[in-house]
Order: structure tokens, then sequence, then C-alpha cells
């Protein structure tokens, strides 16, 4: 009975005109004392009923498999969903409309009409999504709409399975940048923040010339075989990148924001570190969120696929995680800033390391919304850690992160610092702004090696 009652909620705008031309057939039989108008009014109107009583009796055993492709992508790139429709039942279907469901930032989806479906047969149905959007998106539940041969009632049921979809930011590939001498930014980066690690013994056979005082006497009994002892050092450098996530230094919102471009420059910042054998943690206003080394990313572009602003007054949660002992202070830091406040420049400026180098990205969020107050701070900001010993880079609005990254690591590992906030200001980069870093360095103040 509740199956025939929601087949009548589901007739279609062609079944309630007939049920009210059967109605209105009705009674004017009765008005006029037609006997055959009525027999006609309740042979009309009795049309959708009996539809929506075979509708609501149909007993279709459907099978739905989906599958992503990928299931983690960037901003900006396409995925591919293929779906099999499979009918287990001994009947076959009838006409079939497929409706699978996306999230908004996905396109909302995808419909299909399937003429039917034999017994034991399938359909293998497939469509495109644009994940313009970061986030954490539920593909799915898939509906499938049954109906009468006349189209005077419909059915929904749904299928239960869901399948989640990461959609990470969109994330700049970062050069491997190298400064005058002939070794790589990476590696004088590498000999500033130091290396973490463990040390680790394994064993292995004897071979002819080992010293005989590495064997491992008790592998050796066990194996049966001359086993001596392998000594490996895995040691990874150790960086930590801060990103204010409070709404308060963000004044405006959307795709096109600059939190999402503050967003996506921790995504290729954090990229780039991994990949040059550092083992990076993740640090906003609720402490350390993630850590991500060597091929475990997946954690980081996680977080940033659903990271948002949030109402925290303060970064005293990522602060204390820097100061936090054996939280690798000694590594290289990256802070990632909007409009943040003189007090928390001056508190933040303090926390670098004198041991390794410390980088800076003021993004200047006047540039994408104005805003009176986030002027003044800025210059202030950049001044600030400036003189603590930062290499600071300011970010506009359109400015490409992978122009300007390769001279702020190069300051950054040889230790110059001056006048890096003023050289990378713009838009583009380029060799005009490596000029302009150059010719802005304070006569007489030769760039510093770390560690002199």
């Amino acid at each position: 009975m509740r199956d025939f009652v929601a087949a009548l909620r589901g007739l279609t705008v062609r079944g309630r005109s007939f049920l009210a031309a059967g109605a209105a057939c009705a009674v004017s039989a009765i008005i006029l004392g037609e006997q055959d108008l009525l027999r006609i009014g309740l042979l009309v109107a009795s049309l959708p009923v009996l539809a929506a009583a075979v509708v609501c009796r149909t007993r279709y055993r459907l099978s739905c498999t989906r599958r992503l492709e990928p299931r983690r992508v960037t901003a900006g790139d396409r995925v591919s969903v293929r779906i099999q429709l499979e009918n287990v039942s001994r009947s076959p279907s009838s006409a079939l409309l497929v409706e699978d469901t996306t999230g908004s930032g996905l396109g909302g989806g995808a419909r299909f009409v399937l003429d039917r479906i034999e017994p034991g047969g399938s359909r293998d149905l497939s469509y495109a999504l644009r994940a313009s959007v970061r986030g954490r998106y539920q593909i799915g539940p898939m509906a499938i709409r049954l109906g009468d041969p006349f189209g005077l009632c419909e059915l929904s049921r749904s299928f239960r399975s869901l399948d989640e979809l990461i959609v990470a930011p969109a994330v700049e590939r970062l050069p491997p940048a190298r400064p005058r001498a002939s070794a790589s930014v990476s590696a004088e980066l590498r000999r500033a923040t130091g290396l973490v690690g463990e040390d680790e013994t394994t064993t292995r056979p004897y071979r002819s010339g080992d010293d005989l005082r590495k064997v491992h006497w008790k592998t050796t009994a066990r194996s049966g075989e001359l086993m001596v002892r392998r000594e490996e050092h895995p040691q990874t450098g150790a960086a930590a990148i801060l990103l204010d996530s409070r709404a308060r230094a963000w004044p405006d919102s959307g795709p096109a924001s600059a939190f999402e471009w503050a967003v996506s420059a921790v995504g290729g910042i954090g990229l780039h570190l991994v990949r040059g054998g550092y083992r990076v943690r993740l640090l906003t206003d609720r402490g350390q969120v993630t850590t991500a080394a060597g091929a475990t990313v997946s954690g980081l572009l996680d977080e940033l696929a659903t990271l948002a602003p949030a109402s925290a007054e303060s970064l005293h949660p990522a602060l204390a995680a820097l100061r936090r002992p054996g939280g690798d202070r000694g590594g290289l830091l990256v802070a990632v800033l909007g409009h943040t406040e003189p007090a928390q420049i001056t508190t933040l400026a303090a926390v670098r390391s004198r041991r390794a180098p410390a980088i800076a990205v003021l993004v200047d969020v006047t540039s994408w919304h104005p805003h009176p107050a986030a002027a003044a701070d800025l210059a202030a900001a950049r001044t600030t850690l400036t003189r603590a010993g930062w290499a600071v880079l300011v970010a506009r609005q359109g400015m490409s992160l992978a122009s300007v990254w390769p001279r702020v690591t190069a300051l950054a590992g040889q230790g110059g610092f001056a006048g890096v906030g003023r050289a990378d200001e713009g838009t583009g980069g380029g060799p005009a702004a490596a000029t302009r870093t150059a010719a802005t360095r304070t006569a007489g103040q030769p760039p510093r090696r770390a560690g002199r």
C-alpha cells in the first residue's frame, strides 16, 4: 500500500490531467444524467490509477558500479566517470531515466535514457566532469526513474552507493633554482636547515673484504649464512609551512580570492619541498594539521582541498607547534600570510631559528579587495620580518610564484635577505624583476653565508 501511495504521488502532468479530465466528465454526467459520459469519465480517471499500480509492482533488480578516473585531481582538471548498470532479474526492464548527481562545483551530474535492459544484460555509461573548485565532493547516489509506456506515472528509486572525489587546489610546479654557484639552491638550503632522522641497522650477506667485526652472529646463526651489519642513515631535511588561515586575514572570499591564491601557493611550495627531500609540516591556526614526506603527499593535498578560513583570533597554536621541543625548529620555515596585525608579525619574526633560513610570502590582499588598513600593515610587516632575517616576498594578484621563487630561495640559502621585500613586488617577475632585486640591495652589505 505504501508503494502504491508513493506511485500516486509520482503521477506526471499527463497523469494528473487524465485524473482531472475524468473527474470533470463524471461530474458533468451526474448533472446532465448521461450514463455514457460517466463511463468515459471513469475510464479516463482509471488509466493513471492503473499505471501507478503497474509501476509500484515493478520489481527490477539492478546493480550499479561506478568508477572515477582519477579519484584525486587538482582544480581545473577533468574527471571521467564510468558506470555499469546491470539487470540481474529474470524480466526485462522498461525504459529507464538514469540520473547521477554530483556537487554544485562539478556541474550537477548527468542524465541518460535507456530503452530496455534484457535479463542478465548490462549497459555501460560514461560522462566527464570538470573540477573547477577545490573541495571534497560526493558522487551519487544514482537515481532511476521507472515509468509506464504512456508516461502517466514515474517512480524514482535510488542506489545507496556513493563515491568521493577530492579536488586539490591548482598548484604551480616550482623550478629547481640555481644561484651563481654550481650547487643548487635546494642543496644550499639543505646545509642550512640540518637533517632529521634515525639510524637504521640492517643485515646483508658477507662479501669478501668485509670487516669481521661487523658480523651479526645472531642473524648468522638463524639463517645459516654469514651476515654482516649494514648501517644506513635515512635522513631528510626538515621544513615547516605556516598558513595564516584566519578569516580576519582574508577580507574577500570565492574561487578567485586572495585566500585561494595562498592555498595554491602553499600546495606548490609543499610539493616542491617534498620532491627536494624535505619532511614538510603544515601549520594553520589549529596548529600542526598534517605532515608530508617522500611519496606521502596525499594527506597534504587532502587537507588543502577542504581548508577554509576560520574564526580564530590568533596564530598561537601554530607558533606553539613551532616552539615545541622536537618540532624541527631548526628547519626551513615558510610563512604564507594575509593581512596580519603588527603584534602577530613581531611574534612570528622571533620564531625564526638562527641556524636556518625563513621565507615569508606576504599576500597583498588590497590587490584583490580594497582594504585601507592592510596597506600600512603590509609595509610594517615587511620591515619587521626583513630586519629579523627573513627573506620576504610580496605577492600581488596575477603574480606567478614560479617566476620569483628561485630568486627568493637563492637569497634565503645565501643569507642575503636585504631588499627582497621591495625587489619582488609586481605581477610577473622575470628578468626585469631580477635586475631590480640586485639594484635594491643595500650598498656595502654583501650577502652573508649561512653559518658564518
